[in-house]
């Protein structure tokens, strides 16, 4: 309101920006895991489930205390891989290029869950190992959108934005992929590449644009 009444006395329109039904956050998604119950029992013992450490933008998901140590087909490795809970029905890992170029995966790039025909690994944990046949991925950038989002920016599920990132390091990132339900809060995920390319900051302007 207070933004609507200092525009009205300036005689200039409201950035479009400041008409969306909610504001745009954007954020750096870090190498990590999904897995299913059984794996985590696999990996942390029978019974074991995943406890929150920290809580997400997005409603109902968070980052899990436990980790696991990822073996990639060089035997080189990443420890403390963060899984994110809730459990899920499949198993996938999600690395940046640069992740996978230090591991020696060549890993395509996928929306989340497309994980058909992609390399595996091999899981570490404190009760065993678990090895993966397919799941390691680059996850497309892409928007949690509310149905009040879509409308707005004027797109559905599956179409693509593009998102303009301001600073020194200003970039346009492309083919932004739209995921849309009801239960999205409006959230941008970038991988670490990315993130480091325009220098991202949590005080960095950023706007979607078709």
């Amino acid at each position: 309101m207070v933004r609507q009444a200092v525009y009205a006395r300036l005689g200039k329109p409201l950035p479009r920006v400041a008409t969306a039904p909610n504001p745009l956050v954007v954020n750096v998604s870090a190498r990590h895991c999904h897995l299913t119950p059984a794996a985590v029992e696999i990996l942390f013992g029978k019974g074991a489930q995943l406890n929150v450490h920290k809580w997400l933008y997005q409603e109902g998901q968070f980052a899990a205390k436990e980790t696991v140590t990822l073996i990639g087909p060089r035997s080189r490795v990443i420890s403390n891989l963060r899984i994110l809970g809730p459990c899920r029905n499949l198993n996938q890992v999600e690395l940046a290029y640069t992740d996978a170029i230090a591991l020696g995966f060549e890993i395509p790039l996928r929306a989340s869950g497309d994980i058909k025909d992609t390399p595996g690994c091999m899981l570490m944990g404190p009760a065993g190992f678990f090895e993966m046949k397919e799941g390691v991925i680059r996850a497309l950038r892409h928007v949690h959108m509310h149905p009040a989002d879509a409308e707005f920016y004027g797109v559905k599920g599956g179409d693509n934005l593009k998102l303009k990132i301001g600073g020194a390091c200003g970039i346009v990132l492309d083919k932004m992929l739209c995921r849309v339900d009801p239960s999205f809060k409006l959230e941008v995920h970038i991988d670490t590449d990315e993130g480091n390319a325009c220098n991202l900051r949590p005080d960095t302007d950023c706007e979607l644009i078709k």
